[in-house]
């Protein structure tokens, strides 16, 4: 059995699933078990909607909700065709976490300055977790580099997005 965690959709889900003798879904799979399972609740969860919106007060709470329900249902169902896409946003809730809880450990910032600041690094820590790098090993790698930035094309290579894995192990190698 050959455990995998090359794979950014889901490394433990995968090896679960090798460690019970399934084989991961392909992308395709996935989206026809999201087809065949997710789009009947849907439809049904949407014709609920569109019959209790017609009978709640739109300006009430609920009649908003059910508006914007409605109103964003392309959205909603997006997922069904896209499989980058997930029906929550898990994701960006895990990774503003962190910071919901801290804030008021961040109250230092004291000036709109320093708040801005602080959201650039921590948006820059995000997007490097988000592309695989090692957040503490990514910033020695952008302080050591970044005074040898001189044009615009040099600091876009610094951002996280352009900066590899193996570039980043190399750094450390050799740190």
């Amino acid at each position: 059995m050959v455990m995998n965690d090359e794979n950014p959709r889901s490394p433990t889900a995968d090896n679960v699933l090798l460690l019970l003798g399934e084989e991961p879904l392909s992308d395709e799979q996935r989206l026809a078990v999201r087809a065949q399972k997710a789009t009947p609740v849907l439809e049904e969860f949407k014709a609920w909607m569109d019959k209790r919106a017609a009978l709640t007060p739109p300006k009430g709470l609920l009649g908003k909700a059910f508006h914007y329900a409605l109103s964003n249902w392309s959205r909603l169902i997006r997922y069904l065709e896209d499989i980058h896409i997930t029906p929550d946003n898990n994701l960006g809730e895990n990774a503003i976490r962190p910071f919901v809880i801290g804030r008021k450990n961040w109250l230092f910032a004291g000036h709109p300055n320093g708040a801005h600041a602080a959201a650039s690094l921590y948006s820059l820590i995000e997007t490097a977790k988000a592309c695989g790098l090692e957040p503490y090993w990514y910033l020695r790698f952008l302080f050591e580099k970044l005074p040898l930035a001189h044009s615009e094309e040099d600091y876009r290579a610094l951002l996280p997005q352009n900066v590899s894995s193996e570039q980043l192990a190399r750094f450390r190698a050799d740190s």
